[in-house]
């Protein structure tokens, strides 16, 4: 780490972006879905820059993402392998947060 590091969410760009006085170093990205009765987020891949592995920054970029998409009152959907663990070691703070990913939460993520 050179700076200062801090998390931003960019919604026109539907990620949260993991800084390093300012240059982006990782991001955790995801694809919201309007249920009609609230917002599922989808969170479908995370990445840190290798060169900042061993950090924990990976799990402060969870952390913030996960307790800002709670905080907007929406469902976390952890199709992402890392959210999804970071989920399950904290089963007390989100369990009531997260809904199962379904065919509907899949369609609506990029093709690769």
């Amino acid at each position: 780490m050179s700076g200062i590091i801090e998390v931003k969410h960019v919604a026109e760009r539907q990620r949260y972006t993991l800084l390093d006085d300012g240059k982006a170093i990782g991001s955790a990205h995801y694809r919201d879905l309007d249920t009609g009765t609230g917002i599922d987020r989808v969170f479908f891949h995370t990445v840190v820059d290798e060169a900042y592995a061993g950090q924990g920054l990976a799990g402060k970029l969870a952390a913030f993402a996960l307790e800002d998409t709670v905080a907007l009152g929406h469902k976390i959907v952890a199709v992402c392998p890392y959210i999804k663990a970071y989920t399950t070691k904290r089963t007390d703070e989100y369990a009531q947060h997260l809904v199962a990913p379904t065919n509907q939460h899949l369609e609506i993520l990029p093709q690769a």
